[in-house]
């Protein structure tokens, strides 16, 4: 009987000191009542000023995945895995659509004004330096998904090597969209290597 996702979640202890990066799955789909779980977590992940400009591209279907592993170089954890996200940032639509990240708890003169406040700032950025913007808060929520991934018993490949341009085109992306990574996700069937990590003097000063 299988267990349910609930019952088999990790601490985040557990989840960041289990997690390793696996290349083979197990050829399983994933329920999408556990995907669902997966990105109502991920969903709740922080951004200045709440922009929120992440945008996820879940691929199962496996006519997709098998362009997407050619335009990853023909790097085989994408057709292994059940699942393949590619993680985007649009502040274009986070522009397009800024009143709705304003918190609705505030009186209607400070939404206003504070859609009035981010307008005037990101409008007098170029498309491509909020384009850049937008991905440092995407990589918060990269983060927060490998993790959540990790915490519900599933595993994960972080990947940034893949033609842009082709993943572009077969998602039908506009050209001002970022691209945080691609990280396949599911069941592992194999062992990912040992942690090789600096030690904390090296990453960490104290002052």
């Amino acid at each position: 009987m299988a267990m349910n996702i609930t019952e088999q979640s990790l601490s985040v202890q557990q989840a960041i000191e289990t997690r390793h990066s696996i290349r083979k799955y197990k050829q399983e789909p994933i329920p999408q009542q556990d995907l669902n779980k997966i990105f109502e977590l991920v969903r709740l992940s922080p951004s200045a000023w709440n922009l929120q400009p992440w945008r996820f591209h879940v691929v199962t279907d496996n006519d997709l995945k098998e362009k997407l592993e050619e335009a990853a170089y023909g790097q085989k954890q994408v057709t292994s895995a059940p699942a393949v996200v590619v993680v985007t940032s649009d502040m274009e639509d986070v522009l397009a659509n800024i009143a709705d990240t304003v918190h609705p708890g505030l009186p209607p003169e400070r939404k206003e004004e504070e859609v009035a406040n981010l307008s005037g700032f990101f409008n007098g950025m170029t498309v491509e330096d909020r384009a850049q913007w937008g991905l440092t808060q995407t990589n918060i929520a990269f983060g927060f998904l490998m993790l959540a991934v990790q915490g519900y018993g599933y595993s994960s490949n972080p990947m940034l090597g893949f033609d842009q341009g082709k993943v572009r085109e077969l998602l039908n992306l506009p050209g001002h969209v970022k691209f945080a990574g691609i990280l396949p996700i599911g069941k592992a069937d194999s062992e990912g290597y040992p942690h090789h990590r600096f030690d904390l003097e090296k990453i960490a000063t104290f002052h």
